[in-house]
């Protein structure tokens, strides 16, 4: 059983990066953000300092319910989905999801090569909660305001 599991935002990444860091790891797809506002609901309690509801939607169960199982068999958790604002947020929800109780790592990368994935897992990082803040802030304006505030933001 692999000692490591990588946690990247695609299935085809999942693949490709595998390959490149060896049987100690295990590299598995979020397939993007496991959790979002609710569909049916405005999400985001206005009383109380306009605090998100997220929610893991019945399509992200499965998803949520692997990683769960596959974080459980690790020694460290790496997560590596892409170093915009809307990578660290699913890296900060998988985090808050999960709740790994091992060692967890922040690992981005540019291109996907032997060196860069090699290099990404060398020098890893800390969570960058400024940019979960502004994808959490753009978020929230678009459930409030509407996806018509969104290019005057832009």
């Amino acid at each position: 059983m692999p000692r490591n599991l990588v946690i990247v935002e695609s299935p085809a990444k999942a693949k490709t990066i595998e390959q490149y860091l060896g049987s100690d790891y295990r590299v598995v797809s979020s397939f993007g953000h496991i959790r979002d506002l609710p569909d049916r609901t405005l999400g985001v309690d206005v009383e109380n300092g306009f605090l998100p509801q997220y929610t893991v939607s019945a399509e992200k169960k499965d998803v949520v319910s692997k990683l769960k199982k596959e974080a459980a068999a690790a020694e460290t958790v790496w997560l590596a989905s892409d170093e915009d604002r809307e990578g660290e947020a699913i890296a900060w929800h998988l985090l808050d999801v999960l709740k790994p109780k091992i060692p967890v790592h922040r690992m981005v990368f540019h291109e996907i090569t032997p060196e860069a994935i090699r290099h990404a897992a060398e020098s890893t990082r800390d969570l960058d909660m400024q940019l979960v803040d502004a994808q959490e802030t753009r978020r929230l304006i678009d459930r409030l305001y509407g996806f018509e505030v969104s290019p005057v933001l832009w």
